[in-house]
Protein backbone atom coordinates (compact mmCIF):
# COMPACT_ATOMS: atom_id res chain seq x y z
CA UNK A 1 0.00 0.00 0.00
CA UNK A 2 1.21 3.51 -0.70
CA UNK A 3 -0.01 6.99 0.14
CA UNK A 4 1.62 10.16 -1.25
CA UNK A 5 4.58 7.99 -2.17
CA UNK A 6 6.01 10.44 -4.67
CA UNK A 7 5.62 13.42 -2.34
CA UNK A 8 7.64 11.62 0.33
CA UNK A 9 10.50 11.23 -2.16
CA UNK A 10 11.02 14.91 -3.06
CA UNK A 11 14.68 15.83 -2.72
CA UNK A 12 15.73 12.19 -2.50
CA UNK A 13 14.60 10.94 -5.92
CA UNK A 14 17.82 9.30 -6.99
CA UNK A 15 18.54 7.47 -3.73
CA UNK A 16 14.96 6.35 -3.26
CA UNK A 17 14.68 5.40 -6.94
CA UNK A 18 17.69 3.11 -6.58
CA UNK A 19 16.26 1.64 -3.37
CA UNK A 20 12.85 1.06 -4.96
CA UNK A 21 14.47 -0.68 -7.92
CA UNK A 22 16.69 -2.91 -5.77
CA UNK A 23 14.05 -3.90 -3.21
CA UNK A 24 11.31 -4.58 -5.74
CA UNK A 25 13.69 -6.47 -8.04
CA UNK A 26 14.72 -8.82 -5.23
CA UNK A 27 11.09 -9.27 -4.18
CA UNK A 28 10.05 -9.98 -7.78
CA UNK A 29 12.87 -12.49 -8.19
CA UNK A 30 11.81 -14.27 -4.99
CA UNK A 31 8.18 -14.33 -6.11
CA UNK A 32 8.95 -15.61 -9.61
CA UNK A 33 11.22 -18.31 -8.21
CA UNK A 34 8.53 -19.42 -5.74
CA UNK A 35 5.90 -19.37 -8.50
CA UNK A 36 7.86 -22.19 -10.12
CA UNK A 37 8.99 -24.07 -7.00
CA UNK A 38 5.68 -24.18 -5.12
CA UNK A 39 3.68 -26.13 -7.77
CA UNK A 40 6.61 -28.53 -8.19
CA UNK A 41 6.61 -29.29 -4.44
CA UNK A 42 2.97 -30.42 -4.21
CA UNK A 43 1.57 -33.62 -5.66
CA UNK A 44 -1.90 -32.06 -5.95
CA UNK A 45 -3.28 -28.56 -5.71
CA UNK A 46 -6.26 -28.75 -3.38
CA UNK A 47 -4.95 -27.84 0.08
CA UNK A 48 -5.39 -24.46 1.76
CA UNK A 49 -1.64 -24.41 2.36
CA UNK A 50 -0.89 -24.64 -1.36
CA UNK A 51 -3.44 -22.03 -2.43
CA UNK A 52 -2.56 -19.52 0.28
CA UNK A 53 1.15 -19.81 -0.58
CA UNK A 54 0.43 -19.43 -4.29
CA UNK A 55 -2.00 -16.54 -3.85
CA UNK A 56 0.32 -14.58 -1.59
CA UNK A 57 3.17 -15.08 -4.06
CA UNK A 58 1.54 -14.62 -7.47
CA UNK A 59 -1.33 -12.25 -6.67
CA UNK A 60 0.31 -10.63 -3.65
CA UNK A 61 4.00 -9.88 -4.02
CA UNK A 62 4.12 -9.50 -7.82
CA UNK A 63 1.30 -6.91 -8.21
CA UNK A 64 2.60 -5.00 -5.17
CA UNK A 65 6.04 -4.70 -6.73
CA UNK A 66 4.69 -3.72 -10.15
CA UNK A 67 2.30 -1.15 -8.66
CA UNK A 68 5.11 0.42 -6.61
CA UNK A 69 7.40 0.63 -9.66
CA UNK A 70 4.64 2.01 -11.87
CA UNK A 71 3.70 4.70 -9.37
CA UNK A 72 7.16 5.84 -8.38
CA UNK A 73 8.54 6.02 -11.93
CA UNK A 74 5.20 7.22 -13.40
CA UNK A 75 5.06 4.28 -15.82
CA UNK A 76 1.28 3.91 -15.71
CA UNK A 77 -1.85 5.87 -14.76
CA UNK A 78 -2.34 6.40 -11.04
CA UNK A 79 -5.49 4.27 -10.97
CA UNK A 80 -3.61 1.27 -12.42
CA UNK A 81 -0.71 1.64 -9.99
CA UNK A 82 -3.11 1.88 -7.03
CA UNK A 83 -5.19 -1.03 -8.31
CA UNK A 84 -2.11 -3.27 -8.53
CA UNK A 85 -0.86 -2.18 -5.12
CA UNK A 86 -4.22 -2.77 -3.45
CA UNK A 87 -4.76 -6.15 -5.11
CA UNK A 88 -1.26 -7.05 -3.97
CA UNK A 89 -1.94 -5.82 -0.45
CA UNK A 90 -5.17 -7.83 -0.18
CA UNK A 91 -3.56 -11.02 -1.48
CA UNK A 92 -0.22 -10.59 0.30
CA UNK A 93 -0.77 -9.31 3.84
CA UNK A 94 -3.97 -10.99 5.11
CA UNK A 95 -3.14 -14.13 3.14
CA UNK A 96 0.14 -14.49 5.04
CA UNK A 97 -1.97 -15.16 8.14
CA UNK A 98 -3.85 -17.82 6.17
CA UNK A 99 -0.52 -19.42 5.21
CA UNK A 100 0.46 -19.63 8.88
CA UNK A 101 -2.98 -20.86 9.91
CA UNK A 102 -3.11 -23.53 7.20
CA UNK A 103 -0.22 -25.48 8.73
CA UNK A 104 -1.05 -24.83 12.39
CA UNK A 105 -3.24 -27.94 12.72
CA UNK A 106 -0.15 -30.04 12.01
CA UNK A 107 1.20 -29.32 15.48
CA UNK A 108 -1.96 -28.82 17.57
CA UNK A 109 -5.26 -30.68 17.97
CA UNK A 110 -6.92 -27.82 19.87
CA UNK A 111 -9.99 -27.38 17.65
CA UNK A 112 -11.30 -24.47 19.70
CA UNK A 113 -8.05 -22.55 19.16
CA UNK A 114 -8.02 -23.33 15.45
CA UNK A 115 -11.65 -22.25 15.08
CA UNK A 116 -10.96 -19.01 16.98
CA UNK A 117 -7.97 -18.14 14.78
CA UNK A 118 -9.92 -18.95 11.61
CA UNK A 119 -12.74 -16.56 12.49
CA UNK A 120 -10.28 -13.96 13.74
CA UNK A 121 -8.62 -13.89 10.31
CA UNK A 122 -11.95 -13.76 8.47
CA UNK A 123 -13.50 -11.02 10.62
CA UNK A 124 -10.54 -8.65 10.93
CA UNK A 125 -9.72 -9.02 7.22
CA UNK A 126 -13.28 -8.03 6.33
CA UNK A 127 -13.28 -5.11 8.76
CA UNK A 128 -9.87 -3.68 7.83
CA UNK A 129 -9.61 -4.18 4.06
CA UNK A 130 -12.54 -2.05 2.92
CA UNK A 131 -11.61 1.19 4.76
CA UNK A 132 -7.90 0.72 4.02
CA UNK A 133 -8.40 0.39 0.26
CA UNK A 134 -11.00 3.18 0.12
CA UNK A 135 -8.88 5.65 2.09
CA UNK A 136 -5.77 4.74 0.10
CA UNK A 137 -7.45 5.74 -3.17
CA UNK A 138 -8.93 8.87 -1.56
CA UNK A 139 -5.63 10.04 -0.06
CA UNK A 140 -3.85 9.58 -3.41
CA UNK A 141 -6.44 11.37 -5.51
CA UNK A 142 -6.92 14.13 -2.92
CA UNK A 143 -3.40 14.49 -1.44
CA UNK A 144 -4.13 17.99 -0.11
CA UNK A 145 -7.32 16.96 1.66
CA UNK A 146 -6.44 16.65 5.35
CA UNK A 147 -9.41 14.38 6.23
CA UNK A 148 -8.48 11.85 3.54
CA UNK A 149 -4.75 11.87 4.31
CA UNK A 150 -5.19 11.84 8.10
CA UNK A 151 -7.79 9.08 7.95
CA UNK A 152 -5.52 6.95 5.79
CA UNK A 153 -2.58 7.49 8.15
CA UNK A 154 -4.72 6.21 11.03
CA UNK A 155 -6.09 3.15 9.22
CA UNK A 156 -2.64 2.36 7.77
CA UNK A 157 -1.08 2.21 11.22
CA UNK A 158 -4.04 0.28 12.55
CA UNK A 159 -3.95 -2.38 9.83
CA UNK A 160 -0.19 -2.91 9.82
CA UNK A 161 -0.25 -3.19 13.63
CA UNK A 162 -3.12 -5.62 13.67
CA UNK A 163 -1.99 -7.87 10.83
CA UNK A 164 1.53 -7.98 12.28
CA UNK A 165 0.12 -8.79 15.72
CA UNK A 166 -2.08 -11.48 14.20
CA UNK A 167 0.88 -13.12 12.48
CA UNK A 168 2.87 -12.92 15.73
CA UNK A 169 0.05 -14.63 17.63
CA UNK A 170 -0.15 -17.51 15.15
CA UNK A 171 3.64 -17.86 15.00
CA UNK A 172 3.80 -17.80 18.82
CA UNK A 173 1.23 -20.61 19.02
CA UNK A 174 3.36 -22.56 16.55
CA UNK A 175 6.51 -21.94 18.62
CA UNK A 176 4.81 -22.99 21.88
CA UNK A 177 3.33 -26.15 20.41
CA UNK A 178 6.56 -27.09 18.63
CA UNK A 179 8.54 -26.55 21.83
CA UNK A 180 6.10 -28.86 23.61
CA UNK A 181 6.64 -31.50 20.93
CA UNK A 182 10.40 -31.23 21.38
CA UNK A 183 9.97 -31.73 25.11
CA UNK A 184 7.88 -34.91 24.81
CA UNK A 185 9.58 -36.44 21.75
CA UNK A 186 12.13 -39.26 22.27
CA UNK A 187 15.57 -38.01 23.20
CA UNK A 188 17.21 -40.35 20.72
CA UNK A 189 15.25 -38.81 17.81
CA UNK A 190 17.89 -36.13 17.22
CA UNK A 191 17.13 -35.55 13.55
CA UNK A 192 13.45 -34.85 14.19
CA UNK A 193 14.25 -32.55 17.09
CA UNK A 194 16.73 -30.67 14.91
CA UNK A 195 13.98 -30.10 12.35
CA UNK A 196 11.62 -28.87 15.07
CA UNK A 197 14.26 -26.43 16.36
CA UNK A 198 14.67 -25.11 12.81
CA UNK A 199 10.91 -24.61 12.56
CA UNK A 200 10.96 -22.61 15.80
CA UNK A 201 13.85 -20.52 14.48
CA UNK A 202 12.02 -19.70 11.24
CA UNK A 203 8.95 -18.51 13.14
CA UNK A 204 11.09 -16.33 15.43
CA UNK A 205 12.75 -14.69 12.41
CA UNK A 206 9.30 -14.05 10.87
CA UNK A 207 8.17 -12.33 14.07
CA UNK A 208 11.35 -10.23 14.00
CA UNK A 209 10.57 -8.99 10.48
CA UNK A 210 7.05 -8.02 11.52
CA UNK A 211 8.49 -6.05 14.43
CA UNK A 212 10.94 -4.30 12.09
CA UNK A 213 8.11 -3.12 9.80
CA UNK A 214 6.16 -1.86 12.81
CA UNK A 215 9.16 0.09 14.10
CA UNK A 216 9.67 1.75 10.72
CA UNK A 217 5.98 2.67 10.53
CA UNK A 218 5.82 4.24 13.98
CA UNK A 219 9.15 6.03 13.65
CA UNK A 220 7.72 7.82 10.62
CA UNK A 221 9.80 6.08 7.94
CA UNK A 222 6.70 5.44 5.88
CA UNK A 223 8.33 5.33 2.44
CA UNK A 224 11.00 2.93 3.69
CA UNK A 225 8.37 0.66 5.22
CA UNK A 226 6.38 0.64 1.97
CA UNK A 227 9.45 -0.17 -0.11
CA UNK A 228 10.51 -2.96 2.24
CA UNK A 229 7.11 -4.56 2.73
CA UNK A 230 7.01 -6.57 -0.51
CA UNK A 231 10.61 -7.67 0.03
CA UNK A 232 9.90 -8.73 3.62
CA UNK A 233 6.82 -10.70 2.61
CA UNK A 234 8.68 -12.38 -0.25
CA UNK A 235 11.37 -13.44 2.25
CA UNK A 236 8.70 -14.75 4.63
CA UNK A 237 7.22 -16.75 1.76
CA UNK A 238 10.65 -18.18 0.98
CA UNK A 239 10.93 -19.16 4.62
CA UNK A 240 7.53 -20.83 4.28
CA UNK A 241 8.99 -22.79 1.40
CA UNK A 242 11.78 -23.83 3.78
CA UNK A 243 9.09 -24.85 6.29
CA UNK A 244 7.52 -26.94 3.54
CA UNK A 245 10.79 -28.77 3.06
CA UNK A 246 11.14 -29.38 6.80
CA UNK A 247 7.59 -30.72 7.02
CA UNK A 248 8.35 -33.08 4.17
CA UNK A 249 11.40 -34.26 6.08
CA UNK A 250 9.25 -35.13 9.09
CA UNK A 251 6.76 -36.99 6.88
CA UNK A 252 9.54 -39.04 5.31
CA UNK A 253 10.88 -39.85 8.78
CA UNK A 254 7.55 -41.60 9.57
CA UNK A 255 7.36 -40.53 13.24
CA UNK A 256 5.86 -43.06 15.62
CA UNK A 257 4.14 -42.95 18.97
CA UNK A 258 1.52 -40.52 20.16
CA UNK A 259 2.43 -37.98 17.47
CA UNK A 260 1.97 -40.39 14.58
CA UNK A 261 -1.15 -38.46 13.47
CA UNK A 262 1.20 -35.71 12.22
CA UNK A 263 2.47 -37.87 9.39
CA UNK A 264 -1.06 -38.40 8.03
CA UNK A 265 -2.03 -34.74 8.41
CA UNK A 266 1.16 -33.51 6.79
CA UNK A 267 0.78 -35.90 3.90
CA UNK A 268 -2.73 -34.63 3.34
CA UNK A 269 -1.65 -30.99 3.42
CA UNK A 270 1.38 -31.45 1.19
CA UNK A 271 -0.38 -33.70 -1.29
CA UNK A 272 -3.47 -31.52 -1.40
Amino acid sequence: MSSNFQQDSIGQNRAIGVAVTIFTSIALYNALELSVLIPLSFRAYRSLYFWSLSTSTVLGVIPTCLGTLFQYFALAPLWLSLLLQNIGFICMVPTQSVVLYSRLHLITTNRRLLRFLKWLIIIDTTILLIPTVTLNFGSEYFPHSWPWVRSFDIIERLQITWFSLQEMIISSVYIIETARMIKISPKEDKKRNKILYELVGINIVAIGMDVALLILEFLGYYSTQIMLKALVYSIKLKMEFAVLGLLLSIVRAHPSGQREFMSTDMSRVLSG
